[in-house]
């Protein structure tokens, strides 16, 4: 094994979701350890009990701290900050004490990266029915992630082989799309998604392109005026900085060509400008980055199946390519902090 491989600490995400399944079965692929130390913060007894489920023959060992894990295939190391009892669970079903486990696998993670014990965090999904009963703060990850680590301005990418898309706004009615957006905004996503291309995914000069909002991209106005009012001004300011910014361009358009290769990521408006044509190719294989942090933090790009939790039979993809792209980032910024030999 190659010593230089990043820790990744992995979320166990809600207790009674498909988490603790998807771990078992992503953990199953030798190819993870190949280039990762996966380190999984969660609850042992949880993960034992969904280890019989999915029939994995992996066995998992308790450890103290990140530098204890022996990171070998067929032995998975857990950091235990729970003390669930199977038992006393229901698949599907959480519970106050599974929605504040939930959140505390998070905060463990992400205290961590920040003090350099592990070099990233792929999570597991959660739920903010699960984080209601926790009486939590916040509504899910990326909130909490912002807030522990003092984050103002971050983005949310889906990424994957083939297409990248960054979202100005995110979970927010549709008819709040064109009142939340503003010329500072747009720049701010532009930014943060020209930094992340260049810092962790080590493209030197990436290639940036905006959606419009409306169809046609306004067609000169006709069918509404925020890419003449919001979105070009946008662009315009971006590119005097020395960005590779372009657009905006029609929504039905600018996603066939990025598929083939003329832009690096695609800065969609909304929620589902994005992720509709992402999860059309990226389904079971994309994988949810949040932009703007001081740590690296991938993600599923799904929920917590609450409706197949137990079952044995969630697929482990999105969650592998989250290991391999949280190892990926990592070790791109490890070689970069190094400087040439």
């Amino acid at each position: 094994m190659n010593d230089n491989r990043p820790i990744v600490g992995i979320t166990m995400g809600d207790p009674v979701g498909i988490g603790p399944e998807l771990i078992c079965l992503a953990l199953n692929q030798p190819e993870v350890y190949d280039i990762a130390r996966p380190l999984v913060i969660g609850d042992v007894q949880v993960l034992e009990h969904a280890r019989l489920i999915t029939r994995s023959p992996h066995l998992f060992v308790t450890v103290n701290s990140p530098g204890a894990g022996a990171y070998k295939p067929g032995c998975i190391d857990v950091l235990n900050v729970s003390n669930i009892n199977p038992s006393f669970i229901s698949w599907g079903r959480p519970t106050e004490k599974t929605g504040k486990a939930m959140e505390k696998y998070i905060t463990t993670a992400i205290d961590k990266a920040l003090n350099g014990d592990i070099a990233a965090i792929a999570t597991c999904p959660i739920n903010k029915t699960a984080m209601k009963l926790a009486k939590s703060r916040y509504h899910g990850h990326t909130e909490l992630l912002a807030d522990r680590t003092g984050t103002n301005d971050y983005a949310m990418m889906m990424a994957g082989s083939r297409l990248r898309v960054v979202l100005v706004t995110i979970h927010i009615p549709l008819a709040m799309v064109p009142v939340s957006l503003t010329i500072e905004k747009i720049i701010t996503i532009i930014k943060i998604t020209d930094n992340s291309l260049r810092d962790r995914f080590g493209i030197k000069r990436p290639k940036i392109v905006v959606a419009g909002l409306n169809p046609h991209s306004g067609e000169a106005g006709m069918f509404g005026d925020e890419e003449r009012r919001i979105i070009e001004p946008a662009v315009t300011r971006s590119k005097a900085e020395d960005i590779d910014v372009s657009g905006p361009y029609p929504p039905d358009t600018i996603f066939y060509k990025a598929l083939n290769g003329s832009w690096d990521a695609v800065v969609c408006m909304y929620h589902d400008q994005g992720l509709i044509p992402f999860k059309m190719i990226h389904f079971s294989d994309g994988v949810n980055t949040t932009l703007g942090l001081p740590i690296i933090r991938t993600s599923v790009d799904h929920g917590t199946a609450y409706d197949i939790a137990g079952k044995g039979i969630a697929d482990p993809g999105s969650l592998i390519e989250a290991i391999k792209l949280a190892a990926g980032q990592a070790a791109y910024q490890i070689e970069t902090s190094r400087g040439p030999a």
